[in-house]
């Protein structure tokens, strides 16, 4: 039983014994800094039960919980908050139990439970990842990490649109400017080469646009009857016929589009466990298509195209399959989430990582879902995150003025090498060992930065002022492991020195409680889907480290014992910083 729930049982009895009134829950807070105590009791929330005065509501309380529980030593109310003191004996408990406890914060997957599925990146095989791909990567890599740590069994998966009007547009205009030139040929990644034809499309498109509207067409009749977007859906139509050529040109085109995005989700330090095909999937949501024809859940218009009509749940009406046949989105995703249950029949959940402009898309999505008869359809969740922006304004794959993944990487090191090289820290490195620093710092600086902030949030990347090793950034918290690090490689306990305690610095107090609140943080964090209260709980932690250093002399502390606690409680902090780095896919050097 955790403190909380102790101190929470003894108010219920206190205020059944003087008040004789059955309290359901008690509301906690942590203590603020400027009172003394290390955990308050809300008095307030208690009056529709217990008539009186809040402060001496308060010390009755605090007089029950001083006579009967052992881990209270004192206690003092300021209006209808009552601030409980709890012995250093409870802490030095606590910490005894998890100081040698590497995994500490973690809870093992629990067999009866369904796994969860998370996906993310999900990209186009149009272009190569972009900076709103890398927020998409981070955020769904952590939480699944952070679900992991929760106890869940977890599946890390993409969807992969790797058919559909824009992938032929690339592969239109490969064919008809390209010229055969390959991967090698140009010495550029594949996914990088077919979004240059993505871009040259939209090129050739705007060019045709302009001309037919000079000769006399509307804007709209033009955008329309451009030759080059005719063809583009004329190809699409062969692709779905199954047209060899159009077919090898595909996989080929696709087949560097992979080595690629291979390439940048090592760079970026993410995985998957399964990869799912829009190509492979979209004929299944074109069955399920059917069945609800027969069940009544689309209907089919005029025209042939077949619609789902949510108007009564306050939504709109959806289409599901173009007039000619064709898949949409929709079908895609339809079918891509009954293929998943089926392959792993174990998942009861899956969590989709989409920024928030496909909001509405997933509304309807779990919905015909739920419609189709599927049970699991309620356990479906959009994770849903505002867009990432740069101080130069708006990204647009189509113009060609998107932030390259790949390149983002690149210069997080560089800038990362400018800024250690400025600091001077690196004397004894070989220039292999300081590559490999600035990678790490890099990338810990554009992870920390992107993932500290809530999902909902819209993001100004500034790659400047991510990479500082001051506030809350991601070196700052890495260079204070690195700082510990240092601490224990000084530390010579051969002497002895047990580390046993009886009681604690105020600074060590603040320390381990800081420490004993992660379990919690890890769990709230998998709640909300949320790895920014994994991030600013790592900052709070390493800042009461810092204090704690500033105030505290560890190597220098008057006895072996207390060196040996104070080392063992950095230890313990380090450990915690690693795991909760971890979550956030971030790695943790060991100097800097």
């Amino acid at each position: 039983m955790s403190l909380q729930e102790t101190l929470s049982n003894y108010v219920k009895q206190a205020v059944k014994s003087d008040f004789n009134i059955e309290l359901e829950t008690v509301e906690f807070q942590a203590t603020r800094k400027e009172f003394s105590g290390d955990i308050t009791v809300v008095v307030f929330p208690m009056l529709r039960f217990v008539k009186g005065n809040p402060v001496q509501i308060g010390e009755t309380i605090g007089n029950y919980l001083v006579e009967n529980v052992d881990e209270v030593n004192a206690f003092n109310v300021v209006k209808g908050f009552l601030n409980i003191e709890i012995s250093d004996a409870n802490y030095i408990h606590f910490f005894n139990g998890i100081k040698d406890d590497e995994t500490y914060g973690f809870v093992s997957p629990k067999r009866e439970e369904k796994a969860v599925m998370v996906e993310y990146s999900s990209p186009n095989t149009n272009k190569p990842l972009h900076l709103g791909h890398v927020r998409n990567n981070l955020l769904g890599y952590s939480v699944a990490e952070i679900l992991k740590a929760s106890g869940k069994k977890v599946y890390k998966t993409q969807i992969i649109n790797d058919r559909g009007i824009h992938i032929c547009k690339s592969m239109l205009a490969w064919e008809r400017f390209g010229n055969g030139e390959t991967p090698e040929s140009t010495g550029l990644k594949g996914d990088k080469l077919v979004g240059n034809y993505y871009v040259k499309f939209d090129q050739e498109y705007k060019k045709q646009i302009h001309d037919l509207i000079s000769k006399g067409s509307s804007e709209d009749d033009a955008k329309k009857q451009a030759p080059i977007l005719i063809e583009a859906q004329n190809m699409l139509l062969k692709w779905e016929a199954g047209d060899e050529d159009v077919v090898a040109l595909w996989e080929k085109m696709n087949g560097w589009v992979y080595e690629g995005f291979a390439q940048s989700y090592k760079n970026l330090g993410v995985d998957f466990d399964t990869l799912y095909y829009e190509s492979n999937t979209y004929l299944l949501g074109k069955e399920f298509i059917t069945e609800g024809l027969k069940s009544g859940v689309f209907q089919k218009e005029e025209d042939g195209s077949v619609w789902c009509d949510l108007t009564e749940d306050g939504l709109d009406k959806k289409i599901v399959q173009r007039s000619d046949g064709t898949a949409v989105y929709m079908t895609q995703d339809i079918g891509t989430a009954i293929q998943r249950i089926k392959d792993f029949p174990d998942v009861g959940g899956m969590v989709y990582t989409v920024g928030n402009e496909q909001d509405y898309h997933f509304q309807v999505l779990f919905l015909i879902l739920k419609k189709l008869g599927f049970e699991w359809a309620k356990n479906l969740y959009h994770l849903s995150y505002g867009m990432v922006d740069l101080p130069s304004g708006k990204m647009k794959s189509r113009e060609g003025t998107v932030v390259d993944a790949d390149d983002l990487i690149e210069d997080m090191a560089s800038t990362a090498e400018e800024i250690s090289e400025e600091l001077g820290k690196l004397d004894g490195y070989s220039p292999e060992e300081k590559m490999e620093l600035y990678k790490t710092i890099g990338l810990g600086a554009l992870k920390y930065y992107v993932l500290k902030v809530d999902p909902k949030k819209r993001i100004l990347f500034d790659p400047k002022e991510s990479i500082d090793f001051q506030g809350n950034t991601g070196p700052f918290i890495q260079y204070t492991y690195a700082r510990i690090q240092s601490i224990l490689r000084k530390a010579n306990l051969k002497d002895g020195g047990s580390g046993n305690t009886t009681s604690l610095h105020p600074k060590e107090k603040e320390l381990i409680k800081q420490i004993q609140l992660f379990p919690e943080v890890v769990q709230n964090a998998a709640d909300n889907y949320s790895p920014a209260l994994i991030a600013n709980y790592t900052y709070d932690l390493v800042k009461e480290f810092n204090s704690f250093y500033q105030n505290v002399s560890i190597l220098g502390a008057d006895n072996e014992n207390e060196k040996a606690f104070r080392v063992q409680l950095s230890h313990v902090v380090a450990n915690t910083i690693k795991n909760s780095f971890g979550l956030l896919g971030i790695q943790v050097p060991k100097r800097m």
